[in-house]
């Protein structure tokens, strides 16, 4: 029989599908029926924006301020350094301390959006683990933490054991990413009062580590609870679309180009997504993920609005909406489509639509282009463009251009100046 939590987060957590395994449950639902649990996730600084794949775990965070316990959101300025192997087939390139920094700055307009901050009970609290990574003395780490830690055990995680079960090299000192991170779990909570580490699933064995590694050295009772690790309906990661990664940042991923890659959800997600991604009540969900026909294009619209209206406010949600119906119902070209700027230089007396398609991101390149004239999926000001020598004048661009890949993604185009 199913554990029925009576916690209101545990009880959100599966009710709306976040939950994926729990190293004690019922412990950890009893610890939150007490007080104010303080709970982190790690994110690592490799860029200035998280994308859509880290939302499930930003909403988990959002979840747990909004039944009253306390996120603590920790950014791995130190473990950046090192870069997590897991389930990667590469080393991670290495970041200098200045962009580390730079891409924390970006990643708290993120979580901005989400948890407030603050010095409250359970205010959010931002912290980096370079606060303690950076001027650990070797010797004494390994004397104090090292041999707490089996390799053989370690070389039993799945995240390691595939890399190495493909013959790919993994640097010891992405091996010792593991070690860092369960001494992360243990600072947190000798620093913050940390009881719970959540993460995707392929963390299952990085939080295990934290768990007993502050069992052993300061005998505290911490809980570790991980998130499936999602996918589409059709297998494809989440966080990614035909054009690049969907970042969280607008300045990264424009809110009507956000809001248009969850207005193309698959019907068969639209449900699932719905509980995860926003905070709409479960029958709700269940009802507009039951639609069948053109009407499950309304709950697809829903979910748009509802997502972007938690990541970029309510203003750029509607504007979005009103360039998609601007755009697909009426024809027309929509004000807030994605635009690319071009530089007369660039553009001469003339400019390829190869060269434009490309430019304004609907093709990856120039091969990618001529494929998409190719099969009629091409259209220039919604006109069909079937000849891929066409050549658009420097005079046309001194005004907006529209671009389309398909009846889905859209772009404007016109000389800068």
């Amino acid at each position: 029989m199913t554990y029925k939590p009576k916690s209101e987060f545990l009880h959100v957590m599966q009710t709306r599908g976040f939950l994926q395994d729990c190293t004690d449950l019922e412990g950890l639902d009893d610890r939150l029926l007490k007080g104010v649990v303080p709970a982190y996730i790690g994110f690592d600084a490799t860029a200035k924006s998280l994308h859509v794949g880290s939302l499930i775990q930003i909403m988990m965070l959002r979840w747990l301020q909004e039944t009253g316990h306390q996120p603590l959101v920790l950014m791995g300025g130190g473990t950046t350094k090192v870069g997590d192997p897991s389930f990667r087939a590469d080393e991670r390139p290495l970041l200098t301390e200045d962009q580390i920094d730079a891409n924390i700055a970006g990643i708290k307009q993120v979580f901005s959006a989400y948890v407030t901050f603050g010095e409250g009970a359970s205010d959010a609290r931002m912290l980096n683990n370079a606060e303690w990574l950076d001027n650990l003395n070797y010797l004494e780490f390994l004397r104090d933490v090292g041999r707490h830690f089996s390799v053989n055990r370690m070389l039993s995680f799945e995240s390691v054991k595939s890399r190495l079960d493909r013959d790919q090299s993994l640097s010891f000192l992405e091996f010792n990413y593991m070690i860092l991170q369960a001494y992360d779990f243990m600072e947190l909570n000798r620093r913050y009062g940390c009881l719970l580490q959540m993460g995707g699933s392929d963390q299952w064995g990085n939080i295990v580590n934290g768990i007993d590694l502050s069992r052993r050295i300061l005998k505290s009772e911490v809980y570790g609870l991980t998130s499936p690790l999602l996918t589409t309906s059709d297998g494809k990661k989440m966080g990614k679309s035909a054009d690049g990664a969907v970042w969280l940042n607008a300045d990264m991923r424009s809110p009507y180009e956000f809001w248009q890659f969850w207005r193309n959800t698959t019907d068969a997600d639209v449900g699932r997504f719905l509980k995860l991604y926003t905070e709409l009540p479960l029958d709700e969900c269940d009802r507009l993920g039951a639609l069948e026909g053109s009407e499950i294009n309304d709950a697809k619209i829903t979910l748009a609005n509802e997502i972007t209206t938690l990541a970029h406010g309510t203003e750029a949600a509607t504007t979005a909406e009103a360039t998609a119906r601007e755009v697909f119902e009426k024809g027309g070209v929509g004000d807030d489509l994605p635009t690319v700027l071009l530089p007369a230089t660039d553009v001469g007396e003339a400019i390829s639509i190869v060269q434009l398609l490309v430019k304004s991101g609907l093709a990856g390149s120039g091969k990618e282009a001529k494929r998409l004239i190719a099969d009629g999926g091409a259209r220039l000001d919604d006109a069909a463009v079937t000849d891929a020598g066409l050549m658009v004048s420097a005079q046309a661009l001194t005004q907006s251009v529209k671009l389309s890949a398909g009846k889905k993604r859209h772009a404007l185009a016109r000389i800068s100046g």
